[in-house]
Parts: C-alpha cells; structure tokens; sequence
C-alpha cells in the first residue's frame, strides 16, 4: 500500500509541475505592457483588433500578435543626394526630416516601414526640387528648398498617418570645378570692388584737393582786394594831405617866385621895368625883407620855415599820428572775417564788398566837409 501512495505522489507531481508552468505561460502571454511613448497594434488570428495604450493590456494568449509604434517626433537622415540644376550644374545635397506618427493604425496598415517610405520620397523629392532650381538659387534660398520639399511630402504621408514638422537642407555642394569658377569669380568680384573704392577714393581726394584751392584763391583774392583797397585809402588821404598842403603854400611859392623875378631884373641893363599889379603888392609887402625899406605894408612878415597854427590846424599836422593808427587798424585783416566773405563770394552774395572806387569816391566827399569843420 505504501508502495503504491508513493507512486502516485511521484507521479502526479510532475503534472502539477506542468500545471504551474502552463499557467505562468498563459499569464505572461495575456499581459501587454505598453510604454508611455508609444502605441501598440493587436492583431489576433492574424486579425487587426485595435490600438494599445499605454500601460498594462490584456490580449488573448498565443494568438495574438503586437506591433509597436513610438508616437514620439522621430529624426530620419536623407543620404546624400546628386542632382542636375536647371543651369546643368551638378551638385549634391543630404537633408534631414523630422516625423510623427499621429495615426498608428494607418502606419500599420497603409504602409509596410513608415520609416524607410518617407526616407525614400524624401530622397526623390529633393533632387526634382534641386532639378528645378538654378545653382545660385540652391545656395542662396535654402529655406525655399526646405518649404518646397516639405510641401511635396506632406499630401502623401498624411495617407499614411504621418505628419512631416519640418525639413532642413544640412549642405548643398557644387562640383569642384563649379567651386573654383566660384572662388575665381569671387575673387575678381572683390578686386572689382576694390579697384572702384580706390577710384572714388582718388576722386574725392581731387575733389576736396580742389575745393580747397578755390577756396585758397578766393581768400587770397578777397586778401589782395582788401589790400588794393586799403592802399587806395591811403593814396586818397595822402591826395587830400598834399592839397591842403599845396593850399597852404600857394603863397609863399608865388612869393619866392616873385623875388627870384625881381632879382633876375635888377640884373638886366634896362632901366625902365614894367611890374605886374600882384608882384607890386608883394614887393610893397615884403618891402623890408628885400631891401630894408620904409615901405608902408599892414601885412605881417612870412615867417618861411614853420606854419602858422591855423595852417597846422589845416593840414592836420597835429592829428598825423591818429591818421596813421587809422590806416594802420584798417589795415589789419581779421582772417576769419576774410574765409566769411569768401563763402560769401563763394555763394555768390557780394553786396557787403565795396569795390575801390565807392570807397575813394566817399572819401573824396567827406574830406570838404573835415576841411570845413576845420576851418570853422
């Protein structure tokens, strides 16, 4: 009997071994654990049931098959490309391409790799689009590249329940010979540049040299007219000097004469003169200076070697100092005043300038009226 449990004990365990590992199996086979990124399509019988979300799912055990999608946005690298521009430049160019899987179910069923689909027509994409730019426009408009390319991807993946975020061109490279025709026409470019900055520069150099000089002249002519003018000044003062002076001496030269006169007759053997009426009445005058005479005269002596204070009143003898300190502060010529005037000349404003002539001309009219005023 004891021989007989024995055998039944043995013989039953491993069959609860069995048991306890079906069931271990037929638990870890019905629990689907889907991560919080990402979605996961059942399929039982080989039968899409639906879409499992994040967390714990439980499915039917053997039958049942799952499939995961990251619903996370996803990078994909576009290998590097060759195209022919519209200009029959070859160049080459690789992209990026940023997706997202916004509808599982669709990536599961409209399309076998979502992944290696929008790789491929990213790839064919950008080389029509390269196809249909000139080569200037593929280096210098990489965010049209980026916006045409995009566009050509979004209708066809939207199918496929995915959306494209964005493109972006990383290089586009032109073919070495294209690059050196480029650096060569950069080159003569910069020196164009160059040669044009230094032609201007030498222009306007000519040109301030030039102003410069007009202006020199203008103030060297405005400095040489101020100087005719101020020696006109001082011949018109020194013409009204000797008048006065003349005017002064007027009688005593016609008396010296008159006694020259007289003495070249009282050389001659006649001995009948016959005298003018003037020279009469200066020998009756000056009678005691030519022979010692009783000759009647009301006339007082000459005196021949100093003027009297009237004639020194008149000829402005006393006042010769204050004449010179005139002409010599008319004489002196503020600068500034004279670069004035010559942007006055410059712009053509010459009313203030008063030429030579206006200038004598008012002195020739204020020297009566001085003489008067003396006088009085």
């Amino acid at each position: 009997m004891e021989t007989l449990a024995l055998q039944s004990v043995f013989g039953l365990a491993p069959i609860g071994f069995l048991f306890l590992l079906l069931v271990v199996v037929v638990v870890w086979q019905s629990v689907e654990i889907v991560d919080a990124y990402e979605k996961k399509a059942l399929t039982v019988f080989g039968e899409y049931r639906q879409l499992l979300e994040p967390g714990i799912n439980v499915i039917p055990p053997f039958v049942s098959r799952t499939y995961p999608f990251d619903m996370r946005t996803q990078t994909l690298d576009v290998p590097r490309q060759e195209a022919i521009t519209r200009d029959n430049s070859p160049v080459t160019a690789d992209a990026v391409v940023y997706i997202k899987v916004m509808d599982a179910k669709k990536a599961f069923l409209e399309v076998d790799d979502y992944k290696k689909a929008v790789s491929n027509l990213a790839q064919t994409t950008l080389r029509a689009v390269l196809g249909d730019m000139e080569l200037d426009d593929t280096l210098n408009k990489r965010q049209e590249i980026n916006a045409k390319i995009r566009k050509e991807l979004d209708e066809p993946t939207d199918e496929w329940g995915i959306r494209v975020e964005s493109v972006e061109v990383r290089e586009v490279n032109p073919s070495k010979d294209v690059q050196q025709a480029m650096e060569q026409q950069t080159s003569a470019e910069r020196r164009r540049r160059a040669m044009i900055l230094e032609a201007q520069g030498e222009r306007r150099s000519a040109v301030e040299q030039a102003e410069g000089d007009k202006q020199s002249n203008i103030i060297r002519a405005q400095g040489e007219k101020q100087s005719q003018i101020l020696e006109a000044q001082g011949d018109a003062i020194s013409t009204v000097l000797r008048a006065k002076s003349s005017e002064a001496m007027g009688e005593r030269a016609i008396i010296e004469r008159g006694m020259e006169t007289l003495e070249a007759i009282g050389q001659g053997e006649s001995t009948t003169f016959v005298l003018p009426q003037e020279l009469t009445s200066l020998v009756g005058r000056y009678g005691k200076h030519l022979s010692g005479s009783d000759a009647a005269t009301d006339a007082e002596p000459l005196d021949a070697l100093e003027f009297d204070a009237e004639t020194r009143q008149l000829l402005g003898l006393d006042d010769i100092d204050e004449i010179l300190g005139q002409i010599d502060e008319a004489a002196e010529m503020n600068v500034e005043e004279l670069e004035q005037e010559a942007e006055a000349i410059k712009s053509g404003d010459t009313g203030s300038i008063r030429s030579a002539d206006e200038v004598i001309q008012e002195m020739d009219e204020e020297a009566p009226a001085d003489v008067e005023t003396e006088r009085e």
